[in-house]
């Protein structure tokens, strides 16, 4: 299976263009926007986080890093305010040992001043991006794509159509070389020994059900008294028990192999189907699987999500015939017609993948045209509540 994608120097290939600037604290979010206004091509990076305790700093920094590396992104400026904890020269450092090839700058405000960085840096992100007409698509193996899985908003047609569907087209691309993350680990929670019979080794396999475990004890212990496993869209969209939702959730992972458990935010060592321990969240879950190397995202909806993301293309799958009908502006493929009897699995699979090709190639998704490019990281205390 061929894709038609940018070959980066490193032999990875990306399947956008994008210059980034990203913000080490949240302090200098705003000066990193200012930096990217109206530069086409340029996205901040923008969080929440930068000066909490050092256990999440040093995820936060290896996240970023990871974003900055990814092969979508052929540019990068790194923000720092002068302050925080999260280390700008860390992360910057860290971008420059994964990806040598990239171009690179990095401003810390504090010892600049405000103008003087937002004028240097605009500078350095015009001119990657008008040099980012110099890439051009080639036509490359499958193998070296990374497909994020993710759903949100879930119903009952996310595990009899959506996921299903989603999950024949991801068991084609592994098996023509290309590789899939998914996480949202607190979604396998009932389901974790389905997953872990899968696993390529028993140690792989003990790693999946250790991993849920703690996600499990992390959600109990944070959760109030009376508190359901399951969020409010959930339960109006007819799941009863997290059991119940994991069950048609792990089904857009398909059927082959587990060949890993990373950390979140971490680059896998193995290709093929690979498990990112991450939260339930939407954003901040894609965010930990685009930092590991995801090129592009494809979520199943039940109940509709607007969802993009700024440096990684998000293709929208609902099973629902209603959310269709009220939200197909976002939603690039109708799994619905399962639920009519129009189309079977297969056939909705096949629509999938050819949508993940196409995308690859350079298709707009619905989320892309609208401009949507939700970003959020998450941080270590609280990661996993929430489904």
């Amino acid at each position: 299976m061929k894709v038609n994608c940018y070959l980066r120097p490193d032999g990875q290939i990306g399947v956008r263009n994008h210059v980034v600037v990203i913000p080490t604290v949240i302090c200098a979010a705003e000066i990193a926007r200012k930096i990217t206004a109206g530069v086409d091509g340029a996205v901040a990076l923008g969080h929440t986080g930068g000066c909490t305790c050092e256990t999440d700093i040093v995820r936060l920094e290896g996240v970023l890093a990871g974003l900055g590396a990814n092969p979508n992104v052929v540019g990068v400026l790194v923000l720092g305010l002068g302050c925080e904890n999260c280390n700008s020269e860390t992360v910057a450092q860290e971008i420059a040992r994964l990806v040598p090839w990239k171009p690179l700058q990095r401003i810390v405000i504090q010892d600049v001043g405000v103008s003087k960085s937002i004028e240097a840096g605009r500078k350095f992100i015009e001119q990657i991006a008008r040099s980012r007409g110099k890439w051009q698509r080639e036509e490359t193996d499958v193998a070296g794509l990374t497909l994020a899985l993710e759903c949100g908003g879930s119903d009952a047609t996310s595990g009899l159509a959506a996921n299903p569907a989603l999950g024949l087209a991801v068991d084609r691309l592994i098996d023509a070389g290309a590789s899939a993350m998914f996480s949202e680990t607190t979604e396998a929670i009932g389901a974790d020994h389905l997953l872990a019979e899968r696993a390529v080794t028993p140690q792989v396999g003990r790693d999946i059900v250790e991993t849920v475990a703690r996600a499990a004890k992390l959600m109990t212990d944070t959760l109030e008294p009376g508190e359901h496993f399951l969020t409010t869209g959930n339960i109006n969209g007819g799941l009863t028990t997290l059991e119940e939702k994991s069950l048609g959730c792990i089904c857009k992972t398909g059927s082959r192999p587990i060949a890993e458990v990373v950390e979140y935010g971490h680059r896998p060592s193995r290709s093929g189907l690979v498990l990112v321990d991450g939260p339930g969240f939407d954003v901040p879950s894609i965010t930990g699987m685009v930092a590991g190397g995801a090129q592009l995202v494809a979520f199943t909806t039940g109940r509709g999500s607007p969802v993009g993301y700024p440096i990684a293309p998000v293709i929208k799958i609902t099973g629902n015939p209603d959310t269709y009908k009220k939200m197909h502006e976002v939603i690039d493929v109708n799994a619905a017609t399962i639920v009519r009897g129009q189309q079977d699995l297969a056939e909705v699979a096949d629509v999938i993948l050819r949508t993940v090709v196409e995308t690859a190639g350079g298709k707009v998704t619905k989320s892309e045209a609208l401009g949507f490019a939700d970003f959020s990281v998450s941080t270590i205390a609280g990661a996993h509540p929430g489904v």
